[in-house]
């Protein structure tokens, strides 16, 4: 790149997005002393330009994959969240060009604070109670040692890390599985492949009263959560999947919930989204079901980290979050 030309850089996102960021990304590279021409693209146009304009840098937010015809000058694409597989399965996206993504920028602590709400709902019975209100029934329920209950954590990145950190906190018996070995204070740490004869996850997952998936979506983390993990689990155990929806089989979570293998499921990520109204984990008791809300992607955040990097990796300096092609995330 020449430092003395401005970064040209195209901000792709739905109109309804587009203001509040692009006043903020403007700001973050002011601050970063970073000369950028910002050109927005509407999300929601899924026909390709005749004559579009030429970015170096393309700042996306699920974007239709006409913007990949379009552009053919890029050397960098950001995505503006942490998951990229919708991104690897387009056939039009770039494969010499690097993929970075957005890390953290504010998701883990609420992504946190979204399972730590969950675990706590099923600790302290909050749905049992609940059930017991509409039958006019008083009926305490013994309360179990928190170090008996045991959580397990798919997923070990920086925000399944910080989910398991703050649980261990709250002093619940912590275990976390990732495909290579990590080191959590107060975390039983396992890593392997997710494969059902793994030792590894035999280990973590036997037993477990609360299951929580945050991986990325892979092709072997696909349909991870499925009857014969779910059949390692304690019975009556909970399952909370803030990952991808593409993790869960969904007849097999149905048929666990039938069986009484499984007790409950908090939801926030689904297959399709939005979630059909005629789908049958709507009308399921035992099912809670959120619409993708356990972590917004903060602006303020995500424009500084966005803007720092931008201008780090305009003076060739390395940067993090680059995408492994070969791992999926």
């Amino acid at each position: 790149m020449n430092p003395t030309l401005p970064l040209r850089v195209l901000f792709c996102a739905s109109e309804s997005q587009a203001p509040a960021w692009r006043q903020a990304l403007q700001a973050a590279f002011a601050a970063e002393r970073l000369a950028v021409d910002l050109q927005w693209r509407d999300a929601a146009r899924s026909e390709v330009q005749a004559d579009p304009w030429q970015a170096d840098v393309a700042l996306v937010w699920r974007p239709p994959a006409a913007v990949f015809a379009e552009q053919r000058a890029l050397k960098l694409v950001y995505n503006l969240g942490a998951g990229v597989d919708a991104l690897l399965a387009m056939p039009q996206f770039p494969r010499d060009v690097p993929l970075l993504r957005l890390e953290d920028a504010g998701m883990s602590e609420a992504l946190a604070e979204y399972v730590l709400a969950a675990v706590l709902r099923v600790y302290r019975g909050f749905d049992v109670y609940a059930a017991q209100q509409q039958q006019a029934r008083w009926q305490p329920r013994a309360l179990r040692d928190k170090a008996d209950v045991a959580i397990g954590v798919l997923g070990l990145g920086v925000i399944g890390g910080a989910i398991a950190r703050g649980l261990a906190q709250h002093g619940f018996a912590l275990r976390g599985y990732a495909r290579s070995m990590k080191s959590i204070d107060r975390v039983r740490c396992f890593a392997g492949t997710l494969a059902g004869s793994d030792a590894q996850l035999a280990a973590f997952a036997d037993g477990l009263d609360i299951l929580v998936s945050v991986l990325p979506l892979t092709a072997d983390t696909r349909g991870a959560l499925n009857t014969a993990l779910f059949a390692r689990l304690a019975r009556g155990a909970h399952v909370i999947n803030v990952g991808r929806g593409a993790h869960l089989v969904e007849a097999d979570l149905l048929a666990a919930l039938e069986a009484g293998q499984l007790g409950g499921a908090t939801l926030d990520v689904f297959a399709e989204e939005p979630l059909p109204a005629a789908h049958p984990f709507w009308s399921r008791p035992q099912i809670l079901v959120t619409p993708h809300v356990s972590a917004i992607t903060q602006i303020g955040p995500s424009v500084a980290q966005i803007a720092a990097k931008l201008a780090a990796w305009q003076r060739g300096e390395a940067v993090s979050g680059q995408v492994d092609r070969t791992r999926g995330y």
